[in-house]
């Protein structure tokens, strides 16, 4: 049997803008608000509360913005009412412009919530597995908000099982349990949601049950993928793909490890191949991570190259050493000082394929995020160092260049 506890601290957002909103009056008595919102239909009914405007005396310019990943679409929509309200006192004869600081932005926002889970796997002598029972301990996203008929099914928050009840993989008599907790926290959505946390731990039970039962951690998960219906048809030529792009096979300079990870997530499939070096100082470096992604016919190939790095890039870099932390009931961290993003210097280079297709188009925006901690774990592990189940990295040993 294979039994591991993983732990996913708070994580926040961090988006290069922080949160920040203009709103402008116009000559017929209503407003415009600029945004770069992702709930623009929220915003319209927000500012129609607090301004007492109807619908038709309201205009959204939705814009670019710096990233937001989720934080501009909470369901309080917390900045548009600040916004607003700051607008109310004035005559509203004049713009208000409303930009929180990096603090206000770390300190007073929405958070990816804390979980957990424990995993235990029976495999029979030939190392194939018998059983899976699987535990999930966190906080609801979607209870109490306008979503909870959408999302929470008897009881059950669907987003925080998502990528174990309905993963890719055909896993023999699975069992899943989930347990709620309700602390004062406050949480929302995160790139990629609860793959964020569930990615990470299914990739990293399957490289340890491969690494048990004495295979190849690619063709182990290739056993397990059903490719006579579709779900297991895609992830496994996904899986393929980032295989043989990343040399898998291929022998390695001593110091060095692969490790592949691959999940489904928003309709797509996506496969990542990390490769790290280690040096005599233990010190981890992240060389290259190749990734493989269908997701339906990509219309814009470049948007999706693009939005795959820049997933790779988030999870990551968060899995790294960012956590959320609680000091007297108040965030600890601040800003990038102590809630590091990913730098440049971070990844060695990205390299992204596209799986070609006549599917229908889906999600490119997260799917790139849920392979990428697990792929760099189970690299780190391959090329002799810890195995991290204990989030983010940094606190459990690991030193990165």
């Amino acid at each position: 049997m294979i039994e591991r506890e993983f732990y996913f601290p708070m994580l926040a957002h961090a988006p290069m803008e922080p949160m920040g909103a203009t709103i402008e009056p116009t000559e017929d008595g209503g407003v415009i608000m600029h945004d770069g919102a992702q709930f623009p239909t929220a915003n319209n009914m927000v500012l129609g509360q607090v301004l007492d405007l109807p619908p038709e005396k309201i205009r959204i310019n939705t814009l670019y913005a710096g990233g937001f990943f989720g934080r501009r679409a909470t369901p309080s929509s917390d900045y548009i009412v600040e916004a607003a309200l700051a607008f109310a006192m004035t005559d509203r004869s004049r713009p208000v412009k409303l930009v929180w600081s990096r603090e206000d932005d770390i300190t007073g926002g929405y958070y990816r919530p804390a979980m957990a889970h424990r995993v235990r796997v029976g495999l029979d002598p030939d190392g194939g597995i018998l059983g899976w029972d699987h535990r999930v301990a966190g906080q609801s996203i979607f209870k109490g908000t306008a979503f909870e008929q959408m999302i929470v099914r008897d009881g059950v928050d669907g987003s925080s099982v998502e990528g174990i009840a309905d993963g890719a993989y055909t896993i023999p008599s699975l069992h899943l349990g989930l347990t709620d907790a309700r602390p004062a926290t406050t949480v929302n959505w995160w790139r990629s949601v609860g793959h964020s946390h569930t990615g990470y731990v299914m990739e990293s039970m399957m490289d340890l049950l491969a690494r048990a039962a004495g295979a190849d951690p690619v063709e182990y998960r290739l056993r397990y993928l059903d490719e006579a219906e579709p779900d297991g048809a895609r992830m496994a030529a996904t899986l393929r793909l980032a295989a043989e792009k990343a040399g898998w096979g291929a022998e390695l300079p001593a110091g060095r490890g692969r490790g592949v990870a691959a999940h489904k997530s928003f309709g797509s499939y996506c496969a990542e191949v990390c490769e790290v070096s280690i040096d005599g100082d233990g010190v981890v470096r992240i060389e290259k991570v190749t990734a493989a992604i269908d997701c339906g016919i990509a219309v814009t190939p470049d948007v999706v190259r693009a939005q795959i790095e820049g997933g790779i890039g988030y999870g990551i870099g968060h899995v790294m050493r960012d956590q959320i932390t609680l000091e007297n009931g108040a965030v600890h961290e601040r800003n990038f000082p102590d809630y590091e993003p990913l730098r440049m210097r971070d990844i060695a280079a990205i390299d992204v394929h596209i799986v070609p297709s006549t599917e229908a188009p889906t999600g490119v925006g997260e799917p790139g995020t849920p392979p990428a901690g697990p792929a760099l774990a189970n690299a780190i592990a391959a090329a002799g160092g810890p195995r991290v189940t204990r989030l983010p990295m940094t606190l459990s040993g690991v030193a990165f260049a």
